[in-house]
């Protein structure tokens, strides 16, 4: 039996745990504004979402009070972040990076560096004497046990940067030659040339010091889906290793102290009718207790095919792809197990009571999504509860 088999061993308590507290709904209330690319993190009872498309909004959800509704909080206390990582360390929710323009007129947007936490018993924001030691666009983040954040994958700054201010800087209509000459270079460089963060960081939240357990021995991507499926052991599913380029790859981590232990698991199958599976960027996932749950996401069909006959710039030309399937991850074996609604990517998660509750993100239409629902599995069948 592998470590991670008989991590899945302890599933079913996680799971339970992770949703203790929850009170029974008829209903889950939708957001009351459209939320994707922001954060989404529980905090005891407490869910909270926002930011991204939201702004500087953030809104909370009690599990035990579900019937109240999402309550408005304190708005963020900077530039308002998008894809920023996050994670909660003794009640407080730190967010790291992400990017956004610096000030309402700023000619174009940049990668943060900041650091900022969230107190939710006062309801305050701070911004921390510290930065991020590389760019965290799209980077995943999770709480160790003893405190500390690891953080993998992630945007370089200084390279993305320099391309949004480049583009920014033409215009579209009236040079199309030199707009196109911009893009096609940064888009056509192979994956180890956007020099994405590929250390394992680490935060420690309670020194407020970096540090870091080693290079991640695959490509460093973004936007993946992460899931602790025992106490310091985290699935990583797909992602983005270049822009427009998804990988199929599952991993698994275990860390303990500052060692990090890397097992390759079986990838994502195709979807229905599908000859490959392009991968999934900021897809929705979640432990419960009958295994992993691993939903939407969003990729352009063709692109492996292209980047694989060396064609770099793989998603010119195709079409983004919202997906709807709903994977279970069980026994170590992938099944394709039911469908959402409608595709969607770039919103919020939970496990909670009975299932995976989906929360906002994006639709094929590019529109920030207000619902709410509950992903149920019970081994079989999948069904949706608004």
């Amino acid at each position: 039996m592998t470590n991670f088999n008989r991590a899945l061993g302890g599933v079913a308590a996680m799971a339970l745990l992770a949703g203790a507290g929850t009170a029974m709904a008829e209903t889950w209330p939708d957001l009351p504004v459209g939320v994707k690319n922001g954060i989404a993190e529980r905090i005891g009872d407490t869910l909270t979402v926002g930011l991204g498309s939201a702004g500087t909004q953030v809104f909370a959800l009690d599990l035990t009070d579900i019937a109240a509704g999402w309550t408005e909080r304190a708005a963020f206390n900077g530039p308002a972040p998008s894809q920023p990582a996050t994670a909660v360390v003794d009640g407080a929710l730190y967010v790291f990076s992400g990017s956004g323009k610096a000030s309402e007129d700023a000619a174009s947007p940049i990668i943060f560096e900041t650091v900022s936490r969230y107190d939710a018993q006062a309801d305050a924001w701070e911004t921390l004497d510290t930065r991020t030691p590389a760019g965290l666009l799209g980077a995943s983040a999770v709480t160790l046990g003893d405190g500390r954040i690891a953080i993998f994958g992630g945007y370089n700054k200084e390279l993305f940067d320099k391309y949004l201010a480049d583009v920014t800087a033409i215009d579209k209509e009236s040079d199309p030659e030199g707009w196109n000459a911009v893009v096609d270079a940064y888009m056509g460089m192979e994956p180890e040339g956007y020099e994405w963060n590929d250390l394992v960081l680490v935060y420690d939240a309670a020194a407020n010091a970096w540090g870091d357990l080693g290079e991640d021995p695959a490509l460093p991507n973004t936007g993946s889906a992460v899931v602790e499926t025992a106490p310091g052991t985290f699935l990583i599913v797909n992602g983005e290793i270049k822009p427009g380029l998804r990988t199929d790859t599952v991993r698994s981590v275990s860390i303990e102290g500052d060692s990090a232990t890397w097992t390759d698991l079986p990838p994502v199958p195709a979807p229905e009718g599908g000859a490959v599976q392009e991968g999934l960027a900021g897809a929705y996932r979640a432990l419960t207790d009958k295994g992993v749950l691993v939903a939407g996401g969003a990729n352009f069909l063709g692109a492996r095919a292209a980047a694989d006959a060396g064609n770099w710039y793989a998603h010119n030309g195709l079409a983004k792809n919202w997906a709807s399937d709903v994977f279970a991850l069980q026994d170590g074996s992938w099944s394709l197990v039911g469908q959402l609604p409608v595709g969607l990517a770039y919103g919020g998660s939970f496990a909670v009571d009975d299932g995976m509750l989906v929360v906002g993100g994006e639709d094929a239409e590019r529109n920030a999504r207000t619902e709410v629902f509950l992903v149920q599995w019970d081994g079989e069948t999948v069904s949706i509860v608004d």
